[in-house]
């Protein structure tokens, strides 16, 4: 392995370097600098070049008699390469690219003409607001659209697995005449059967793109047919280009604010221990609800309430309660943050948990729990709680995998993942399967969680390259350029990775190819098992002979 490091305006180069998992050497021919010491281990690089220094990936060079400063390096393995320029180049950290609102990975990586997605990967605003809606009984839902529209709402119903003869969808049905004519009559005429049929406590009517075109006015349509109307309207607006389905997600929840009933007496001494749940379907886990159950079932066995999810299984009752709540607890880092601080202004229940990362991984799931703990001082219920999932995790193990887990060490890996459950895999990919994750590519644009990645990778000494609101495109661009081994994300991952050579790759996320008969959490102590298996199972088909012929 060579370390080679130019300078523009000299003629300083180191000539040979070698890295063999633990050490680095680099020895400059001419003049008087040197490398003295450096290191790899997990992917650990450091090589100090006068006064410079590798870790990480991340290359900083300082040359003592000019003001040059090299920005970025690759280090994989052992193999480190810094390119000096001249004069003052700006230096750039990963924490500097978290605050930026534009998705940069690097100064290196570029996506030319790309202020539009080329292959979105995240649904439109409308499937956002359906898989809110999907989630709440007693409610109906009514899309001023063309009747395509209606198979996005059901991939929100699918994504709850509402049962087809539970599922109140009414749609106008908008041909070509009337976009150009007006269809507010057709709009009307269809809020009025959906009353009579679905017979529902609350409706939300939704415009789309077609409606945001022809400037369909849905508030003032509600407005008016209000008095006639048993279910109360709720008007919203979800053209395409409003938003994707995380931004469709945070307006279904906005909607719902007006319901919740605030708390007529202040309570005295001590408060209850009671939840609210928000958000648990912003989640790439094929069976996402089992996430949800752990949770609902460990705060249950703290003997903590669940008061409102918003929304899983929820009935409008439910939901008008959720102000009875002393905390929210948030399960995505993707969505959720605004709709639970906004709860927080106007019902005073407090958001918590939401400066750590979910509970994926063991040491994740330890944090989170003690966390959780601490808020409601309750440390000497969780401990036994923690002890017994650890001890399962290990004992499970030792008996099933205590020869495969060394095949991952140092494995550079690329993570294409929701915030939900990448941030949280970042820790267990590098602590606890010692891989390397070299490329983080997340679907949303995560404004409300770039801090807590941020913490994760400096806790780890980790500079991983990283993308928000990545497309198909992107992924695949950026999967093309940097040199890893494996690419743990969806069915689509995978078959980019196929495309462009990369041998490995884990169908962990949704959509999946894989047969989902059974819930299977990826929360908890549980969880990491069973994203181990599909690691281990995807691993063993991978390096599987193709031409032996079982006949």
């Amino acid at each position: 392995m060579n370390v080679k490091t130019e300078v523009a305006t000299g003629k300083t180069e180191a000539v040979t370097g070698y890295a063999k998992h633990e050490n680095v050497k680099a020895e400059v021919a001419t003049g008087k600098t040197e490398a003295v010491t450096g290191y790899a281990k997990h992917g650990n690089v450091k090589t100090e070049v006068a006064t410079g220094c590798a870790k990480h990936g991340n290359v900083k060079a300082e040359v003592a008699t000019g003001k040059t400063e090299a920005v970025t390096g690759c280090a994989k393995h052992g193999n480190v390469k810094a390119e000096v320029a001249t004069g003052c180049v700006k230096r750039i950290y990963h924490s500097q690219a978290l605050e930026k609102q534009e998705e940069k990975m690097s100064a290196e990586t570029t996506f030319d003409n790309c202020n539009h997605s080329k292959d979105p990967v995240v649904g439109c605003a409308l499937e956002g607001i359906a898989t809110t809606v999907a989630g709440i009984k007693d409610v109906s839902l009514v899309i001023q659209s063309p009747q395509g529209c209606a198979s996005t709402v059901a991939a929100g119903y699918d994504a709850h697995e509402v049962d087809f003869t539970k599922r109140k969808v009414g749609c106008t049905r908008l041909f070509e005449s009337d976009i150009v004519m007006g269809a507010s009559d057709k709009l009307k005429g269809m809020i009025k059967e959906a009353d009579q049929s679905f017979d529902s406590k609350v409706m939300f009517v939704v415009g789309t793109c077609a409606a945001d075109i022809i400037g369909e006015d849905i508030a003032g349509l509600c407005n008016q047919l209000q008095p006639d109307i048993k279910a109360k309207l709720v008007p919203l607006m979800a053209g395409g280009f409003r938003g994707n389905a995380y931004d469709g997600l945070e307006m279904g929840l906005e909607a719902l604010l007006p319901f919740i009933k605030k708390r007529q007496t202040k309570r005295r001494g001590r408060k209850p221990r009671i939840v609210n749940i928000i958000a648990p379907q912003a989640n790439l886990n094929p069976t996402w609800w089992a996430d949800l159950e752990w949770v609902k079932q460990t705060l249950k066995s703290l003997r903590i309430k669940v008061q409102t999810v918003f929304s899983h299984n929820t009935s409008f009752e439910e939901l008008e309660q959720a102000g009875e709540a002393t905390a929210n607890i948030v399960l995505s880092h993707d969505v959720g943050y605004k709709f639970a601080r906004k709860m927080q202004q106007t019902h005073d229940i407090p958001l918590i948990l939401d400066d750590i990362p979910l509970p994926i991984g063991v040491n994740n799931t330890t944090r989170w729990l003690k966390a959780l703990a601490a808020h409601f001082k309750i440390d000497e219920k969780v401990e036994p709680i923690i002890k017994q999932g650890e001890e399962m995790v290990v004992d499970t193990l030792r008996k099933r995998a205590l020869m495969i887990i060394p095949r991952y060490r140092n494995c550079r890996i690329a993570v294409s993942a929701d915030g939900t459950l990448g941030i949280g895999l970042v820790r267990m990919l590098f602590e606890e399967l010692e891989m390397i994750p070299e490329v983080l590519l997340f679907r949303s644009a995560m404004p409300d969680s770039r801090s807590i990645l941020e913490r994760e990778l400096h806790s780890l000494g980790l500079t991983s390259r990283v993308i928000f609101s990545a497309d198909g495109y992107q992924v695949k661009q950026t999967l093309e350029e940097f040199d890893v081994d494996a690419v743990i994300g969806s069915a689509w991952e995978k078959y980019m990775a196929e495309e462009l050579g990369i041998k490995i790759a884990f169908d962990v996320f949704s959509p999946t190819n894989r047969e989902t008969y059974v819930d299977k959490p990826y929360f908890g102590y549980e969880g990491m098992i069973n994203m181990m298996e599909v690691i281990a199972n995807d691993w063993d088909r991978a390096f599987r002979s193709k031409e032996i012929h079982w006949t």
